[in-house]
């Protein structure tokens, strides 16, 4: 088997490197690939029996005002290699978002609920996961996640450990409800997924469990023997930014079962794994 990655770069993208390590794997980067070029596209993906697809737009709120060109790398860009994908006979996941929702749920969403998403990103997002299951129906995994964290970039527990050291109180919302998510995590996910030969559609890789921002904020602190006390709860008015956020964004996992796989462990479990681990030691 041949896997192809694109947006190898990212955090999730070289936690999939890792998880692939002793396989036959090409990884490229933005700047080795554009997923908009559909000739370059076809070019990339022969010769492999994998695409693993994290190239994004992921900037939410510059694609309020930029919503053609997240439009462009967010759905055409899986439109393109689910085609590519399709005339070779490959295999493609595509990575989403829990944004294709709009947040008004009480109950994990399902992975067949209707998508209904409140901002741009999640218009762009919806618009990939439709295209990419059209072009290549019986090859074509779209794998939505929320709330990353990993080694390879900057993310919000990364920030809340730098607040720490600069700070002796600060706030963060709470009345924003998610799965936070370990990249490691998800990519191990993937991968077992993809060696299971598990049926083509829809997945939700996130953690189990939930919390918001805030109980999320003071666990990052508290696994790395920070006082979380310092941490102070707030609602979502004293951040207005450009893009709406969903108020409610946990998945439901019940396609795991349904494939014969388990969903991927608590949140907070993966957390004490990835601080033990050194993920959030600074270089």
């Amino acid at each position: 088997m041949r896997y192809l990655i694109t947006g190898a770069s990212g955090m999730l993208g070289r936690d999939l490197q890792t998880a692939l390590e002793g396989r036959l794997v090409t990884a490229l980067g933005r700047a080795d690939l554009d997923v908009t070029n559909a000739a370059a596209v076809a070019a990339a993906v022969e010769g492999h029996d994998v695409v693993i697809n994290c190239a994004a737009y992921t900037n939410v709120d510059e694609a309020e005002t930029h919503e053609d060109a997240a439009y462009a790398v967010n759905a055409v860009g899986p439109a393109n290699l689910a085609a590519a994908c399709a005339d070779l006979g490959a295999r493609l996941v595509t990575i989403s978002t829990d944004y294709v929702f709009d947040g008004s749920a009480t109950t994990p969403y399902a992975e067949d609920r209707p998508r209904d998403p409140i901002n741009a990103y999640g218009r762009t997002k919806a618009a990939g996961e439709e295209l990419a299951l059209e072009r290549h129906p019986g090859g074509a995994y779209v794998v939505r996640t929320a709330w990353l964290y990993g080694a390879h970039g900057p993310n919000f527990a990364k920030t809340m450990l730098a607040l720490a050291e600069s700070r002796d109180t600060w706030s963060v919302v709470d009345d924003q409800l998610g799965q936070p998510t370990w990249t490691a995590d998800l990519a191990a996910q993937i991968v077992a997924m993809l060696d299971a030969d598990a049926p083509a559609g829809i997945y939700h890789g996130t953690n189990s469990g939930s919390a918001t921002w805030f109980e999320f904020a003071r666990a990052v602190l508290d696994e790395s023997g920070v006082d979380p006390e310092r941490i102070t709860p707030t609602d979502s008015s004293a951040f207005v930014r450009p893009a709406p956020r969903p108020a409610y964004s946990v998945l439901g996992h019940d396609a795991w079962q349904a494939a014969g796989l388990s969903p991927m462990r608590d949140w907070r479990e993966a957390l004490a794994d990835a601080t033990a681990r050194g993920v959030f030691a600074r270089d």
